[in-house]
């Protein structure tokens, strides 16, 4: 027989702090709470400075938290990131002290791999775990599991409309508006694609932690006039046999230059935690 106290603890929802309050923060927060009424709360939306706060309202009851010390009283079950880089590395320490999970969007912070080993050091000490969720893309279980065995390679292409790519490098690369076929701009490796286009091939680094590394791991920019949705193809050879993933994806409204299914991600991420059956 389950006890009281073993049961109470299941029905408690989920206390989510969120460090950002962009595109992807909002989106998450939108279908957390609409999917998962009562299971799943934003307990605070964490930011360096309350002029980074957007026109609109935060979730109900959330708080508006300033200072990584804040995480300390809010006691949170779980931290999500997605607010950029330089938030990882300011957060990230406390996130994993006085939280049992955090989450990264903004993985392209750990093209430093002293912050990648330092963060990973605080969550060996306080026994927490540090998440890097899929991202948008496919198969990233899948890479992950061949990865056991060796990779003779991983190339991951990151396509996307000519819009999705204004205020980035490329511009200076090629003529966005001028495009009649798909153009690769950039092909180099992980490591070098998302310190360069933090926005846009962030989930570089996302195919990197699940296969080969960030420098062994191939990436493909392209701009491709007929695109509609931003695309991701995934291609994997080694012990375990290949691979070969496609995924397209509606931007996010807000955001072209994100997926919706980075903030459908998220939304994974957070309900495999309060689920009975984790899927």
């Amino acid at each position: 027989m389950t006890s009281p106290d073993r049961a109470s603890r299941r029905r408690a929802p989920l206390r989510v702090a969120l460090i950002g309050w962009g595109a992807i923060a909002r989106r998450f927060a939108q279908l957390a709470l609409k999917r998962n009424p009562g299971s799943v709360e934003i307990v605070a939306v964490c930011l360096r400075d309350q002029r980074e706060r957007e026109d609109g309202d935060l979730p109900p009851g959330a708080v508006l938290a300033l200072d990584p010390a804040t995480l300390a009283q809010l006691a949170p079950d779980l931290v999500i990131e997605a607010a950029g880089r330089e938030a990882v590395s300011e957060w990230g320490e406390a996130a994993l002290t006085h939280a049992p999970a955090f989450a990264v969007a903004s993985t392209s912070a750990f093209c430093d791999e002293a912050l990648l080993a330092r963060l990973i050091a605080c969550s060996e000490r306080s026994g927490t775990q540090l998440l890097i969720p899929p991202g948008a893309l496919a198969g990233v279980d899948a890479l992950a599991a061949a990865s056991a065995l060796d990779l003779d390679s991983v190339t991951h292409s990151i396509v996307k409309p000519p819009a999705a790519w204004r205020g980035t490098p490329a511009q200076e690369l090629i003529d966005l508006d001028a495009l009649g076929e798909a153009t690769i701009f950039f092909a180099g490796s992980a490591r070098e694609a998302a310190c360069g286009y933090p926005q846009n091939a962030n989930v570089a680094v996302i195919t990197a932690l699940a296969g080969v590394g960030l420098d062994r791991t191939r990436i493909e920019l392209v701009a491709d006039p007929a695109a509609r949705r931003n695309g991701h193809r995934i291609r994997a050879e080694g012990a375990f046999g290949t691979l070969d993933v496609r995924i397209e994806n509606k931007p996010l409204a807000s955001n072209p230059k994100s997926s919706e299914m980075t903030a459908l991600g998220l939304v994974r991420l957070a309900e495999n935690r309060i689920r009975a059956l984790a899927r």
